[in-house]
């Protein structure tokens, strides 16, 4: 299958807390951009869905967003710890706080690509 994207994704694990009213679901991500990021999770929720993250940079910053699920790909639960592609691609749709951290942290992953 040809790629649609022709952003840079950065592989990059970054923990955070996801939701559709508050972020309370803990999670990982697999992959960012300055566009989207990839929420590796046993529990997708379905495109269309808005949701609000909370990522906690390496540095202990926070970020907070607000994003819609554009696709979502399940697997069995315990496909989280293989080396299972199973989550949600998320589009960032707006930052409520901390957008200058994500920023930074792009560039720094970047940089050192």
């Amino acid at each position: 299958m040809a790629e649609k994207r022709n952003m840079i994704r950065l592989k990059k694990r970054i923990t955070l807390k996801f939701g559709v009213n508050a972020a309370t679901k803990v999670a990982f991500t697999e992959d960012i951009s300055p566009n989207g990021l990839f929420v590796k999770t046993g529990n997708p929720l379905p495109p269309a869905t808005r949701i609000k993250i909370e990522l906690t940079m390496p540095d202990k910053n926070k970020v907070l967003l607000e994003g819609m699920v554009r696709w979502r790909k399940t697997g069995p639960v315990q496909a989280i710890h293989l080396n299972i592609k199973i989550g949600m691609g998320v589009k960032i749709l707006k930052f409520i706080a901390g957008e200058e951290y994500y920023w930074s942290f792009i560039d720094e992953v970047k940089n050192k690509s």
